[in-house]
């Protein structure tokens, strides 16, 4: 195995990463095109059906956006992949949140409905899932770089590791690779 060459744990992570950024990606693209392709109003607030959902500009410019961030992390893939991918579903839930508040209202920019809070709370969770795969768990396997991480003394020739420091009255402290770190 070459120096660039992850351990097998951190390819299937880093493929499942992508995988849910990308597909995720590709389900916003493919609604921002179709909302952009009818042409409808920039900014009205009562929106027009695209997809089963109601769907103006603003939202079709917006879900472009998100999909390209989304298809960008899959493209890098790794624990980018991973981060984007929790920071935009936590972002979905709480745009959820918001134009909930704001439904029915001369501030609904986003010409929001019932229907599109709730896929943006199915949306966000699903997306944050993705990236929380593997990385959030009290009880992920010992080969797993996130694990390894978190517990640095447990990892497999620990003392040979490059950048490990001894502490000064402390247990020394050292840093395992995850996937996507640079270097």
């Amino acid at each position: 195995m070459g120096p660039h060459d992850p351990p097998t744990a951190d390819r299937r992570l880093s493929r499942i990463h992508r995988l849910g950024a990308g597909l995720c990606g590709l389900v916003l693209l493919a609604f921002g095109a179709l909302g952009l392709a009818d042409g409808l109003p920039y900014f009205g607030t009562r929106g027009e059906r695209v997809a089963g959902l109601s769907s103006n500009g603003l939202l079709s410019t917006v879900s472009i956006a998100a999909a390209a961030v989304l298809l960008a992390a899959a493209l890098v893939g790794g624990r980018t992949a991973s981060t984007v991918t929790i920071a935009v579903g936590t972002l979905f839930v709480l745009s959820g949140f918001v134009n909930l508040a704001l439904l029915d209202s001369p501030a609904n920019l986003l010409a929001f409905r019932v229907p599109n809070v709730l896929f943006s709370f199915v949306a966000g969770l699903l997306i944050a899932t993705c990236g929380m795969y593997g990385r959030v768990s009290g009880g992920l396997p010992h080969d797993n770089p996130y694990w390894l991480r978190r517990h640095p003394q447990a990892a497999p020739g620990a003392a040979a590791l490059p950048g490990a420091t001894a502490l000064p009255g402390a247990a020394a402290a050292r840093r395992t690779a995850l996937p996507g770190d640079p270097g």
